[in-house]
C-alpha cells in the first residue's frame, strides 16, 4: 500500500484528541499520520511520545551483524518490562532509532510493541557516523538516487520480507566538514523524503555538521522542518540551537539521565525564553541490549522524563502547556508522515 493509501485508509479515522497537536505546517496532508511498526495511527493516538530510544544495538560492524548473533526471546524479555514500565509511567509512542546495519530488528520490535501495548516506531536509512564503520560496501559505489530506492522500496514493501514499515529515515554523520559519503546519505535522505513524506533524522557529530546537513536538505528542495538534529546536546554552542529552530529544524537533546536533567533543564529553559520551544525535543536515548555483552549488558530504562525532569521542569516554572509541547505536539509535529518540500 503506498502513502496515498495510507493517507485515506479508515485506519486514520480521528477520535478525540487526548493532547491538542500545536503549530503543525499548513501545507502538511490534511490527514497527517504515523507509521508504527503495527501499521499507522492517527496523530491523536499517539500521545506522550518519546522520540529517541533503543531496544537493541550491536555495534560488530556492518560486515558481520547479524540476527543469528543473539537470541530474539531473551531479547524480548529483557527489553519488555522496561517497555511496560514506560508506558506505566504515561508514555504511549515510542521511537526506536537503531538502524539497518547496526541491529535494527523489526519483528522483534513488533512483537514487543503488542506486548507493551505502545506504538514502536522504526527507521530506514543508513548510518555514517563513527567514522562509517556501520554502512553496507554498496554506500559507496551506489549514487544517492539509488540509497533513495531502497529506502523507499522499505516504505512501499516493508523491511526484510515483512510488511513493517518505517515511520522515519535514520541517518548519521561525523563531524564538519562531512565527507563526501556522508553527504551522499543527506541527500538520499531528502529524495527519500520528497518519495514518501518521512522524517530525517540525523545523529550529528557537532553544530557546524547540523548546518552543514541542513544546507544540504535545503538544496534538495526540503525543508529544515523535515529534518531532527540528533544529539544537540552535544553542541556547547547554544546560539546554534536557536539558528536551527529559527530556520524550522527540530532541535533533539538526546541522551538524558539524572545526572544531566540541570543541563538539560537549561537548554529548554533558554529555547523557551527566546520563543523557539515549539522546535525542541528530548528523550533518553536509552535501553541499548547490547549483543555480544552477557545478558545484553546494562539495559536503561526509559524513565528519567516522568520521575525527574518533568516534575523538574514545572518547578521551573513550565507550564502544562509547555510540557504538553514538549512531550506530544513537538514529537508528533516533527514525525508526521507529511511533504514538506520547499515552495
Amino acid at each position: 500500500m503506498n502513502r496515498k493509501k495510507f493517507i485515506h485508509s479508515g485506519l486514520l479515522l480521528a477520535a478525540p484528541m487526548l493532547f491538542p497537536v500545536k503549530n503543525l505546517e499548513k501545507n502538511t496532508f490534511s490527514n497527517s499520520f504515523l507509521m508504527t511498526v503495527n501499521g499507522p495511527i492517527s496523530l491523536d493516538k499517539a500521545g506522550l511520545t518519546l522520540p529517541h530510544e533503543h531496544v537493541l544495538v550491536d555495534f560488530i560492524g556492518a560486515d558481520k551483524v547479524n540476527v543469528n548473533r543473539y537470541n530474539r526471546d531473551d531479547v524480548f524479555e529483557t527489553a519488555l518490562p522496561y517497555l511496560k514500565q514506560a508506558k506505566t509511567l504515561g508514555c504511549h509512542t515510542l521511537v526506536e532509532c537503531t538502524p539497518a546495519w547496526l541491529g535494527r530488528d523489526v519483528r522483534l520490535l513488533q512483537k514487543l510493541a503488542i506486548a507493551s501495548n505502545l506504538h514502536i516506531i522504526t527507521n530506514t536509512g543508513y548510518y555514517g557516523a563513527s567514522q562509517e564503520k556501520y554502512l553496507p560496501s554498496n554506500t559507496y559505489t551506489d549514487s544517492a538516487e539509488k540509497l533513495a530506492s531502497y529506502w523507499t522500496g522499505e516504505w512501499e514493501d516493508g523491511i526484510d520480507g515483512t510488511d513493517i514499515k518505517p515511520g522515519f529515515i535514520k541517518s548519521g554523520v561525523d563531524s564538519h566538514p562531512l565527507t563526501k559519503t556522508q553527504r551522499k546519505l543527506i541527500e538520499a535522505a531528502a529524495l527519500t523524503h520528497l518519495n514518501t513524506g518521512l522524517t530525517i533524522g540525523i545523529h550529528t557529530g557537532s553544530g557546524k555538521a547540523a548546518l552543514e546537513e541542513m544546507n544540504i536538505i535545503k538544496s534538495m528542495g526540503v525543508r529544515p522542518s523535515a529534518w531532527i538534529w540528533i544529539h544537540a546536546q552535544n553542541e556547547s554552542n547554544r546560539s546554534t540551537h536557536l539558528q536551527v529552530a529559527e530556520a524550522g529544524g527540530w532541535v533533539s537533546f538526546d541522551g538524558l539521565t539524572a545526572q544531566s536533567v540541570g543541563i538539560y533543564t537549561q537548554f529548554l529553559k533558554d529555547m523557551k525564553a527566546h520563543q523557539l520551544l515549539n522546535k525542541a525535543l528530548i528523550s533518553h536515548d536509552a535501553g541499548w541490549y547490547h549483543v555480544g555483552e552477557p545478558k545484553g549488558g546494562n539495559f536503561r530504562p526509559y524513565d528519567t522524563v516522568f520521575k525527574i525532569l518533568i516534575p523538574i521542569l514545572r518547578k521551573e516554572g513550565f507550564s502544562k502547556e509547555d510540557i504538553d509541547l514538549l512531550f506530544h505536539s513537538n514529537p508528533i509535529n516533527a514525525l508526521a508522515i507529511a511533504d514538506r518540500k520547499k515552495i
